[in-house]
């Protein structure tokens, strides 16, 4: 493969990703739709901030309506909630033989499928904490999980390509026949953090506290009761084995696990999840419609109630809209749903 890897959405992922790539002499075009973003990236540099990494790299970017040509390798990493628009305006951009990895949070695989097809999407599971803090000016929080692999669940030369890509990026980089299994144990952890969105207390802090314990257990049980249902056996990072909350193991294995998160999240410059700052700092909407609400929607295919990941999509939803506030009366109202 000879063509630039073209990073579709050069935000917190997408831009972590690209600039490293850029830096290691890999060519590398961004996409974004923020104009001054893209301004920046390809005149003065791309800032890669942060305890993990302190370096400026002037990358090659556009903007979708300046792109031409076709790519063989697109890494899709724009937010959930943009997946629907962004693909129709990179489809043209897709090579015959090319494929659309997604290194976003959720289980976007799926909408990507269904618009260029099962044999052109390649799946991967993304956990290292970054924030686009501005044009040109990226966080790299802490280090993290990040896994590559066909949803198919074949290895391929292409598979192996893409993993020595990641592998540049992050040594302890995983090539998989598995993917699903690490994107479900992701959307455990994830349901999680957009809980502790609800409040302004950081992650760490949400974590600790005794009283929002049950929340915790909830939404972990609820999101591997599903994956399981579906054939998946979900798999974590770290410490977080998302099998702690699977039906019939006991509550103290959770607990566990929650304590892990409390310890985990304390490291590193990332105080609060991208979810957090969407509303607090940005004021925009989050990926809750797109990559959280889609759990219930499984689950109740299923037959199984998600009392708790319900509540926090309806939670999410009334801060966006200006319905309330985030606060520990939100917290509360989540609790307050819970059987």
């Amino acid at each position: 493969m000879t063509d630039p890897i073209l990073v579709w959405g050069a935000g917190a992922i997408g831009g972590t990703l690209g600039a490293h790539w850029a830096r290691a002499g890999h060519d590398v075009l961004l996409v974004d739709t923020v104009a001054d973003h893209v301004e920046a990236c390809r005149t003065t540099g791309l800032s890669i901030f942060g305890p993990v990494a302190e370096f400026t790299q002037v990358v090659p970017a556009v903007t979708p309506a300046e792109l031409t040509g076709t790519f063989s390798r697109i890494v899709l990493a724009v937010k959930a909630q943009a997946t629907r628009d962004a693909l129709p305006m990179l489809a043209p951009h897709l090579s015959p033989g090319g494929f659309v990895l997604s290194a976003q949070n959720g289980l976007n695989e799926i909408e990507i499928a269904e618009a260029v097809g099962a044999e052109r999407t390649m799946g991967c599971f993304v956990n290292f904490g970054a924030d686009w803090h501005g044009p040109g000016r990226i966080l790299y929080g802490n280090r993290g999980a990040l896994v590559v692999g066909e949803i198919d669940g074949t290895i391929r030369d292409r598979t192996r390509a893409m993993f020595d890509l990641a592998r540049g990026f992050e040594p302890d980089a995983v090539l998989t026949t598995d993917v699903w299994a690490y994107l479900w144990g992701k959307m455990a952890y994830g349901a999680m953090l957009f809980a502790t969105a609800l409040n302004h207390d950081s992650m760490t802090e949400n974590f600790a506290d005794p009283a929002r314990m049950p929340a915790w257990l909830a939404l972990g049980r609820e999101v591997t009761a599903t994956a399981i249902a579906r054939g998946v056996t979900p798999r974590g990072f770290g410490g977080f084995d998302p099998m702690a909350f699977a039906p019939g193991r006991a509550e103290a294995d959770g607990i566990r696990i929650v304590e892990w998160l409390r310890d985990y999240t304390a490291v590193g410059a990332k105080t609060h999840s991208g979810i957090w700052r969407d509303l607090a700092v940005r004021k925009r909407k989050t990926e809750a419609a797109s990559q959280l609400n889609i759990v219930p929607k499984l689950a109740a295919q299923l037959g199984i109630a998600t009392p708790a990941l319900s509540a926090v999509g309806r939670l999410i939803a009334d801060i966006e809209d200006g319905r309330r506030e985030q606060s520990p009366a939100t917290f509360r109202a989540l609790l307050d749903a819970l059987p």
